[in-house]
């Protein structure tokens, strides 16, 4: 049997439990011992065709909704309903992880976005220091003042600072998301642009000689912060790219689908966006060595392994366990 032939003879079974998995979901009280079993039976079909999937079409898309259907399924049948922390804290640990290994292709790419602009301006300005003022906002560029990083003339609120770039970096991530939507070409855009605004403040600080204590205000948020960013931007390449390639299935249904997906990695990045908001806001202005301030970056950047790691072992126990219940 191919895929063509497989999906075609299971996607209504599928469809079926979707439905009534979001309705014992819901926990609808007109709910009849007879759907309770027809939700038991598409079930166990589901699973079966989920081992059969991934034994015959382990790189394909239906192999990862089978997944996803099966996992959704299988909490609704086996778990109590729980508490909303416990619910974010199964999301955090496995569902946004699951979601970040499966996308990782479409975030290193939306990396190299970033990257391409940022190298561009960054030998631009090198080259010319002048064209900064056509590459920078003119209220960036007028506002630099390399001899003032780090002065007292720098200080401010951090309680606001904070504040502020938590909610422009989230902004940020929600446009590089939503430009999906335009089968990514906003969300190529938001990257590259991104990417022109630090490589040119980079080449600015170099010119200066100050590139140890650029990057040293830059990567104890940046790390996170950028991660974050291009998590979001993969996830609007997602969805763009399987709006404008949508394969074996149609573009709406490829819309609802993916624009799903792609929001769970979105809502994932929040925290993220979060803890380097307060970095930003609270570490990287103070009065603290040069070298303290690297060493936070290098923190997060173990921590954000660590995340992934452990988040890996546990999404691994949790397949196995579907895989035995199947």
């Amino acid at each position: 049997m191919n895929i063509n032939q497989f999906v075609k003879s299971h996607r209504e079974d599928w469809s079926k439990l979707e439905k009534l998995a979001s309705e014992l979901h819901k926990g609808k009280s007109n709910l009849t011992g007879e759907r309770i079993d027809q939700f038991y039976e598409f079930y166990q079909k589901s699973a079966q065709n989920l081992s059969y999937a991934q034994t015959y079409f382990p790189n394909e898309e239906v192999t990862v909704y089978l997944n996803e259907l099966v996992s959704k399924s299988h909490n609704v049948l086996y778990k109590d309903q729980i508490s909303s922390i416990k619910q974010v804290g199964n999301f955090l640990s496995t569902t946004f992880i699951r979601l970040f290994l499966e996308q990782w292709k479409f975030i290193f790419v939306a990396f190299l976005l970033f990257t391409l602009g940022a190298l561009g301006s960054f030998f631009a300005v090198l080259n010319d220091p002048q064209s900064m003022y056509a590459i920078l906002p003119a209220e960036v560029a007028q506002g630099v003042n390399p001899d003032q990083l780090g002065s007292d003339e720098m200080e401010v609120n951090s309680s606001v600072m904070s504040s502020t770039i938590m909610t422009n970096n989230i902004q940020v991530g929600i446009l590089a998301f939503a430009g999906g939507i335009t089968f990514g070409l906003l969300t190529v855009y938001v990257l590259i642009y991104n990417g022109i605004l630090v490589g040119a403040l980079a080449a600015l600080f170099f010119h200066y000689d100050k590139s140890y204590e650029f990057w040293a205000f830059i990567v104890p948020h940046g790390m996170i912060e950028l991660t974050a960013i291009f998590i979001a931007g993969g996830a609007g390449l997602l969805m763009g790219y399987k709006l404008f390639v949508p394969g074996k299935f149609s573009r709406g249904y490829q819309l609802k689908t993916q624009a799903k997906r792609s929001v769970q990695l979105l809502i994932g990045t929040i925290p993220l966006f979060i803890i380097a908001g307060l970095i930003e806001g609270f570490i990287t202005p103070a009065s603290i060595p040069l070298g303290a301030k690297y060493a936070v970056a290098f923190i997060t950047v173990i921590g954000l392994l660590v995340y992934v790691l452990i988040g890996k072992v546990f999404l691994d126990r949790r397949e196995s366990k579907l895989s035995s219940d199947s």
